[in-house]
């Protein structure tokens, strides 16, 4: 049911949008900045869930949650590039948009080393010498 919800007042934020960009293209940024904030507010409470779920597994299968803690990190920074790309884009800002992707990219190798580095070191273990 929320989908439909959401979906509704997408379309009603489109169309608004849509008369605003022709009148008042400042408003109509601030109507879509506002829209992506109360889908990331509503959006809030399934990430914690996800997060819930990952915990408990981890949990159950003993991992070191220091992986999970990396790989939430990692989806956490693809998700807000991803979102604050969007609202530049939103606002005709191409040139900026692409700079926070790059930049959530780069953070994201970076916090993907110590994972790729345990990877490599269990591998290199299970290869005779």
């Amino acid at each position: 049911m929320e989908i439909a919800q959401i979906v509704g007042l997408a379309l009603i934020t489109t169309l608004l949008l849509l008369i605003l960009r022709q009148e008042k293209p400042v408003m109509a940024v601030v109507l879509s900045i506002v829209f992506s904030i109360i889908i990331f507010s509503l959006m809030l409470g399934k990430m914690a869930a996800i997060i819930d779920v990952m915990q408990e597994i981890t949990r159950k299968a003993e991992i070191n949650y220091f992986f999970l803690g990396t790989m939430l990190k990692i989806l956490g920074v693809a998700y807000l590039g991803e979102f604050a790309a969007a609202i530049c884009q939103d606002a005709g800002e191409q040139a900026v948009a692409k700079k926070v992707e790059f930049a959530s990219k780069i953070i994201i190798a970076v916090l993907a080393l110590p994972i790729m580095i345990a990877i490599l070191e269990s591998l290199m273990e299970l290869i005779p010498k």
